[in-house]
C-alpha cells in the first residue's frame, strides 16, 4: 500500500509509523513493514528528543520545506527542561553578550569551536526577536538573563507547540527511539517503541536528528553510528560544605565575592577557577552564580577529585588588605566602647549575622569592646575576610538547571550545518554534544543555535530534492 500524503495535513501516526511485532532478542523487521512507510520519493526527518533544540529544528525544518514530513519523538513530556528551568519562568538567553567571541567564552566545553559560525548564523539577539515576532514579550534583567515579560514558562512552551502545530510537525510522545541503523539506499531505519513492550515500529528516514539532551539514550544512538562519547559528568551544581554555623547562615546572600577554587590536581587554566559574582549560603553549603559558574568550569576536575577541595572567598573584592586593615582600626577608634560584635565598617557591605560568623571564625568574643582588640585581631578579621577558607565535601543539586559536561566530541560534526562528518544525512544539536555553558541562559542558546543550524540545512536539502522532483515530473 503506498501513501499520498496531502500537504499540509497530516494522516493518522500509524500511516507513518508501521507497526512490527518483535521480539527484544531478535529485533526483526520484516520488508513489508519497510516498504509500506510510503512512497520513497517521501523525505521524512525523524528527531529524537522533543527539548529546545529538537523542537527548535523541527519547526525550522518545516518552515523551510513544508513538504518535509517531520515528527519528534520524545519518550517523557515535551520542553519538560524549559517548562521547569529559571524556577518556572524559563532564561531563553542572555541578552548582555551580543559579540559572538565573548558569547562562546561562557561555555566551558565548546569555547574555542564555538567562536566561528555557530553563533554568527543564529545569536541571542535572534532568538529574542523569534519569540517576539510570535508573540512573546521578552525582558532583560540586570545581569543579562532574559525571561518572558509573563514570568512564566509556558509562555515559550505555548509558542513552540502552536508553532510546531501550526506548521504541521508531528510530535509523538511516550515512546523511545531503541535503535537506528544506515540502509543501503542512505537512509535511515529507525526502531520507535516503549522499552517495556515487545511491539515496535520502523519509519524509514531521510534524515536524522539526534537531540536528546544528556540522556543516555542519545550517546547510545550515536555510538551506532559509530561516534564516540566523551564520558558524562555533572555540571552546574552547589557545593556541600561541613560547617554548622555557616548552616545557620542560610539565607544569607552576597552581591560581589571573589571565589577560587583548589583542587588536589591542578587545572591547565587555573585561571577559569577564579569567578567573581553573586553567592548564596544555603542549608547545606553555598551556592549561587559564582558556585555554579566553579562547578562549570571546574566540572571534571571536580569529578576526578570526587567532589572535594578548597575554596577561598574574599567577601570584600574591591577592598585591598591594606585598606581593610585601616577601615578597621578607623573603626576601632570611632567606636572604642562598642561590642564588635554590634557594629562594623559600613565600607565591607556585610550583614550582621556574617559579621558575628567571621568574629565567632576569628575567635574574638561577641562581648569584647572595640578598645580591645589587638593589631593581630584586626590583621586576622582582615584576613578572613579577604582569604575565608571552606572545605567542600561534595556537590549538592541546583534545582534549576540539570546540566551534564560530556556527549558527542565537537570534531566529530560541522557546526556550520550541525551533520555528522561520520555518516550523511544525521545531525546532532543541544546538550547531546560536548557542550555546556554556565548559568544565565547560555544552555538554552546553544540548543536554540544548534537547533536552527540543524533545521536550517535539513530544510534546505529536503527543499532541493523536492524542488528537483517537480522538475523532473514537469510541474
Amino acid at each position: 500500500m503506498k501513501l499520498k500524503l496531502a500537504n499540509p495535513l497530516w494522516v493518522p501516526v500509524k500511516a507513518l509509523l508501521c507497526r512490527t511485532t518483535t521480539t527484544r532478542r531478535r529485533n526483526h523487521f520484516t520488508a513489508t513493514a519497510i516498504n509500506s512507510l510510503g512512497e520513497k520519493k517521501d523525505e521524512v526527518l525523524v528527531v529524537v528528543g522533543g527539548g529546545a533544540a529538537g523542537v527548535y529544528g523541527a519547526i525550522r525544518a518545516k518552515t523551510l520545506s513544508p513538504e518535509l514530513r517531520v515528527l519528534v519523538i520524545e519518550k517523557g513530556r515535551f520542553l519538560s527542561k524549559v517548562k521547569i528551568s529559571g524556577g518556572g519562568r524559563c532564561n531563553v538567553t542572555n541578552g548582555h553578550c551580543t559579540d559572538t567571541i565573548r558569547l562562546a567564552e561562557n561555555y566551558p566545553r565548546g569555547n574555542k569551536e564555538l567562536k566561528g559560525s555557530f553563533f554568527y548564523t543564529h545569536g541571542p539577539a535572534d532568538t529574542m526577536s523569534w519569540f517576539s515576532e510570535r508573540g512573546v514579550p521578552l525582558k532583560t534583567e540586570d545581569d543579562g538573563r532574559v525571561f518572558p515579560v509573563s514570568d512564566n514558562s509556558s509562555s515559550v512552551v505555548d509558542c513552540l507547540l502552536h508553532e510546531a502545530t501550526i506548521r504541521g510537525v508531528r510530535l509523538e510522545r511516550g515512546k523511545s527511539v531503541l535503535s537506528a541503523s544506515t540502509q543501503p539506499d542512505g537512509k535511515f531505519l529507525v526502531k520507535v517503541g516503549k522499552r517495556t513492550a515487545d511491539v515496535s515500529e520502523s519509519i524509514q528516514a531521510s534524515y536524522l536528528l539526534i537531540a536528546t539532551g544528556s540522556s543516555p539514550q542519545g550517546h547510545s544512538l550515536a555510538t551506532q553510528f559509530g561516534h564516540s562519547i566523551v564520558d558524562p559528568v555533572p555540571s552546574l551544581f552547589t557545593f556541600k560544605i561541613n560547617d554548622p554555623l555557616l548552616a545557620e547562615l542560610a539565607g544569607i546572600s552576597f552581591s560581589k565575592v571573589q571565589a577560587k577554587l583548589k583542587l588536589e590536581h591542578p587545572c591547565p587554566d587555573m585561571s577559569k577557577l577564579v569567578q567573581v559574582g553573586p553567592m548564596l549560603v544555603t542549608h547545606w553549603g553555598l551556592s549561587g552564580p559564582v558556585i555554579l559558574r566553579l562547578s562549570a568550569w571546574g566540572a571534571r576536575h571536580l569529578f576526578t577529585s570526587e567532589y572535594k577541595g578548597l575554596l577561598i572567598v574574599d567577601f570584600i573584592p574591591d577592598i585591598n588588605i591594606e585598606t581593610a586593615k585601616s577601615l578597621l582600626k578607623q573603626h576601632k577608634l570611632q567606636f572604642p566602647k562598642n561590642k564588635v560584635s554590634n557594629t562594623f565598617p559600613p565600607q565591607f557591605g556585610l550583614v550582621n549575622r556574617f559579621w558575628r560568623y567571621t568574629l565567632d571564625r576569628e575567635g574574638s568574643s561577641k562581648d569584647t569592646l572595640w578598645a580591645s582588640l589587638s593589631n593581630n585581631s584586626l590583621s586576622s578579621i582582615s584576613d578572613l575576610l579577604k582569604h575565608c577558607t571552606f572545605q567542600v565535601t561534595g556537590k549538592g543539586q541546583y534545582k534549576d538547571e540539570f546540566v551534564t559536561a560530556g556527549g558527542v566530541p565537537l570534531s566529530e560534526i560541522s557546526l556550520k550545518t550541525m551533520e555528522s562528518r561520520l555518516v550523511p544525512n544525521l545531525f546532532f544539536a543541544g546538550e547531546v554534544l560536548n557542550v555546556d555553558g554556565v548559568t544565565g541562559g547560555f544552555n538554552f542558546q546553544n540548543a536554540w543555535s544548534g537547533g536552527y543550524i540543524a533545521g536550517t540545512h535539513i530544510g534546505k536539502l529536503a527543499s532541493n530534492i523536492s524542488s528537483t522532483e517537480r522538475k523532473v515530473v514537469g510541474l
